[in-house]
């Protein structure tokens, strides 16, 4: 498993554009005061008030010791956890996606055929539940195995862990499904490095500078014809400026 390929890989669908070929747009000055937003609507950023969820600090750091290898740090940009990544799932797993609003999680489930007709498992707990029950059964294996927590394993034990686990050949109790749990972990790892910094994650726009993707823009059509050229545009957020 290469953890950075794994990130790059997502690069090329994190922005499309389609616009009118000959299109060209104008700046626009001087726009009367009246038409600015008021500050109450204004988007905010979304993870402010502290943990809501991950608020076992335990959990956070064996989370950030899987998340950490997942997304090292290196010379091309911060870690997963450095990036904000734990606070941007801590926030997601506060709101709709925690609970699981847009899945269907109610009863009779036949794994077997679920997981043939789907292509993956299915399951009747939502992320948030998923991940609780998972972390808390990571620190019983870590201390069954190596009388000591999770985060206390060096990156080899840790990556060693890991490439099992993606192999479905870690046994985390009847409740966790290992395999899926460590995809789960992946893809939320992605999304907090990859996402708008507005989401928690992506501290500083690290991951779009690090793929050279500039951002939450108003307006590209000044640049659709200037191909095969580095624009070297800042990244922009969906965070207002002040």
């Amino acid at each position: 498993m290469n953890r950075r390929e794994a990130l790059f890989s997502l690069s090329g669908i994190v922005a499309s554009l389609a616009v009118a070929p000959q299109l060209r747009a104008k700046e626009l000055h001087n726009v009367p005061l009246e038409t600015q937003l008021s500050a109450d609507h204004l988007p905010q950023p979304a993870w402010q008030d502290g943990y809501q969820v991950l608020t076992n600090p335990l959990d956070r750091q064996n989370l950030q010791a899987i998340f950490d290898r997942l997304i090292p740090a290196d010379k091309l940009g911060p870690s997963a956890s450095e990036a904000g990544c734990i606070e941007f799932l801590d926030n997601q797993l506060a709101g709709d996606y925690g609970s699981g609003a847009a899945l269907y999680l109610q009863a009779p489930l036949h794994p077997e055929n679920e997981e043939k007709m789907m292509g993956n498992p299915q399951f009747l707990s939502a992320p948030k539940e998923r991940y609780l029950t998972g972390l808390k059964a990571l620190e019983n294996w870590a201390q069954k195995k190596h009388q000591s927590s999770f985060h206390a394993l060096n990156a080899e034990q840790v990556d060693d862990f890991l490439t099992k686990m993606e192999d479905g050949k870690i046994d985390l109790g009847a409740e966790v499904n290992s395999q899926a749990f460590f995809e789960l972990m992946l893809q939320n790892a992605r999304e907090g490095y990859l996402a708008d910094p507005i989401y928690g994650g992506n501290k500083n726009m690290a991951g779009w500078k690090m793929i050279g993707f500039p951002g939450a823009r108003y307006d590209y059509r000044p640049y659709i014809e200037r191909r095969n050229e580095n624009l070297a545009l800042i990244p922009v957020s969906l965070i207002p400026n002040d």
